[in-house]
């Protein structure tokens, strides 16, 4: 069941790890490229899944939107992160659909995390970073 995938969305195409990760109240699942809360799906946009679930592998790390450029998109540290804050509001706009937008938060660096309730009890390392 969590065998790797084969995902356009990801850079390096075969992705290795979990099929689903839990957001707070949503599930993200890899196989159908959207997220659920409980039987509904969001109908989610690749760029927008790639995004939450970058975000999702560790809730509360802050990432720069050139960091997430970069590690999404391979678009280099230093190019115009327009298109991170396209997806972040095209992200906020499905999330609002089952009254979650407030799962994507920005830093006031202009970074971004995702801000599940239990994110603050994880242990990660790089929580500090941004």
């Amino acid at each position: 069941m969590n065998a790797p995938l084969a995902n356009a969305c990801l850079s390096g195409g075969d992705v290795a790890g979990p099929r689903f990760r839990e957001a707070g109240d949503l599930t993200l699942d890899q196989a159908h490229h959207d997220a659920r809360v409980e039987d509904v799906w969001l109908g989610l946009r690749p760029g927008e899944f790639t995004l939450l679930w970058r975000l999702a592998e560790r809730p509360g790390e802050r990432v720069a939107g050139t960091q997430l450029a970069a590690e999404l998109w391979r678009i280099r540290f230093g190019c115009e992160t327009g298109s991170i804050a396209a997806q972040i509001d095209a992200l906020r706009t499905s999330l609002e659909a089952v009254g979650l937008a407030r799962l994507i938060a920005t830093d006031a660096e202009g970074g971004y995390f995702l801000d599940v309730p239990d994110a603050a009890m994880l242990h990660v390392p790089a929580l500090r970073a941004h």
